[in-house]
C-alpha cells in the first residue's frame, strides 16, 4: 500500500507517518520508485503501537524510540523488561531517597526478587517519604495492600505474556503492558475508589 493508504488504514495522518519515519520509530517501506515506497500490514501494526505508547502511555518520542529499539533488538525478555521499566520511569528525580526509606521499601517487599537499582524501589521510597511528610500514616497496612495489588498486576502481566506464541509477540506484549499497564491501573483505581466509597458511604444522592 502507498503512504496515503497506510494513513487511511492506521488512522495516522501522513505528516505524522513521515515524522515517525524520520525519527526512526517506523521502519522504511520497500522502495518501488525514486519517490515512492510500499507499506504493509506490519507498518499498520507498528503505527498503532507507536500511537498507543505515545498518545495513551504518554511517552515522549525519544522514550518511544528507546522502547521500539528494545522491541526490535534480540534482547531477552528480562533485559527488554528492564529497558521498558527504565524508559517509563522518570529520568530526573528531585532527590535520592534516604537509606531509611529504602530499607522501609525493602521490608515491605520482603521475599521479592529485584535489583537494588530497580527504578520502582527508589520511586516507592520517595512516595512513602511524601506520604509521611504530608502527615499520613500507614495504620492499617496501606502500603502492604498496595504491594499486594502490584504483585497481582505483575502476575497478570506475566500470565498474559506467557500466552504469546513467540519471542517477538511476548516482547511486544511486555512493552505495551509496561507502558499502558500503568495508565490502565490508575484509571481502574479511580473507578474502584468511587465504587468502594459508594458501598461504604452511599452514593450521596
Amino acid at each position: 500500500m502507498k503512504m496515503a493508504q497506510l494513513s487511511t488504514a492506521s488512522g495516522v495522518p501522513v505528516a505524522t507517518i513521515k515524522f515517525y519515519l524520520r525519527e526512526g520509530l517506523l521502519p522504511a517501506g520497500e522502495r518501488t520508485e525514486p519517490n515512492q515506497a510500499a507499506y504493509d500490514d506490519e507498518h499498520v501494526r507498528r503505527l498503532r503501537l507507536i500511537r498507543a505508547i505515545v498518545d495513551v502511555g504518554g511517552l515522549s518520542v525519544a522514550s518511544a524510540r528507546r522502547v521500539i529499539e528494545a522491541l526490535d533488538s534480540d534482547l531477552g525478555l528480562a533485559e527488554t523488561f528492564e529497558v521498558a521499566q527504565a524508559t517509563v520511569s522518570p529520568a530526573a528525580e528531585p532527590a535520592a531517597p534516604d537509606d531509611e526509606r529504602l530499607a522501609q521499601v525493602d521490608a515491605l517487599l520482603d521475599g521479592w526478587h529485584y535489583l537494588p537499582t530497580n527504578p520502582g524501589r527508589a520511586a516507592a521510597a520517595r512516595v512513602i517519604a511524601a506520604f509521611e511528610g504530608s502527615g499520613q500514616t500507614d495504620d492499617r497496612g496501606w502500603y502492604s495492600a498496595y504491594a499486594a495489588a502490584a504483585l497481582a498486576a505483575a502476575e497478570a502481566d506475566l500470565d498474559e505474556i506467557a500466552t504469546r506464541a513467540d519471542r517477538d509477540a511476548q516482547v511486544e506484549t511486555m512493552v505495551v503492558g509496561t507502558v499502558l499497564g500503568d495508565a490502565l491501573f490508575a484509571a481502574l483505581r479511580r473507578v474502584a475508589q468511587e465504587h468502594v466509597t459508594s458501598q461504604r458511604y452511599g452514593s450521596g444522592e
